[in-house]
């Protein structure tokens, strides 16, 4: 009898320890970081297929999008901070609720627009210095199996897939690495204006990018409210160039826990 006790006791000590284990997991997932992994090419070279980082949850306050599936009982953003221009950046499509991951180009009342490839912040052009040619294999990337698109197409696979790279600044001197693939619709738009408590985001990968360019009824991001935010990511931790995590032959070693411009 003494023994059945023993056990009984055990598994309520188990089933405790798990349990407290997932409160402090979930609390630390919604209050500080959350993991997210890179699904596609919209971010390179910044960020490429397979990356895994974790996003500062911190760093603009929260609101429900804080908790998984929006279940935080937030109205609006509590504790929030605005994004500085060129963050990279975790939100919430405002329509289909998927996770997107792209840069903060445009803070609310600025004026935004491409013309001929090149972005036009509050009617400046902003300088586009080139810096030579980005090179990945032609070849499927990630879970997905997708081919990258390249400048020199068509390639054959296990070719050099080519993609042009030029160094975009900002007004503030803040710069990154944006590329170039071909003429694309998304190139020339009209003038937007960033509504007040939105943003408009754009992915660093130009002609490859569903972003703030394309209005949501055409399955484009639109502006983004800041209620949408999830937090800022600031390095990768890890990645992978494979189908898994778990093949470990894949492994990018040389982007371990780098810093991201």
């Amino acid at each position: 009898m003494a023994s059945t006790t023993g056990k009984k006791d055990g598994i309520w000590e188990t089933l405790k320890t798990v349990f407290w284990a997932l409160v402090i997991a979930g609390l630390f997932r919604t209050l500080f970081f959350q993991p997210f992994w890179i699904p596609s090419g919209s971010m390179k070279e910044t960020l490429l297929i397979g990356d895994f980082l974790f996003v500062n949850k911190m760093a603009y306050g929260y609101s429900r999008w804080s908790c998984p599936f929006g279940a935080c009982p937030i109205p609006g953003r509590i504790f929030g901070s605005e994004p500085e221009r060129g963050d990279i950046v975790v939100f919430r499509h405002p329509v289909s609720g998927a996770d997107f991951i792209k840069r903060v180009i445009g803070l609310p009342g600025d004026t935004v627009q491409m013309q001929n490839g090149r972005l036009v912040l509050n009617g400046e052009e902003l300088p586009q210095t080139p810096e030579g040619t980005f090179v990945e294999t032609f070849a499927r990337q990630g879970p997905v199996g997708q081919f990258p698109r390249c400048a020199n197409a068509p390639v054959g696979e296990g070719g050099d897939c080519e993609k042009q790279r030029l160094r975009e600044t900002l007004p503030s001197g803040r710069s990154y690495i944006v590329l170039d693939i071909a003429e694309s619709f998304a190139d020339t738009t009209p003038v937007f204006t960033v509504p007040e408590g939105h943003f408009f985001f754009i992915g660093d990968n130009r002609d490859n990018s569903q972003d703030s360019r394309a209005p949501q009824s055409v399955g484009g991001v639109g502006m983004v409210p800041f209620e949408n935010l999830i937090g800022r990511a600031n390095r990768v931790v890890f990645s992978s160039a494979g189908r898994s995590m778990l093949f470990f032959w894949t492994w990018r070693s040389d982007r371990f826990f780098q810093r991201l411009e």
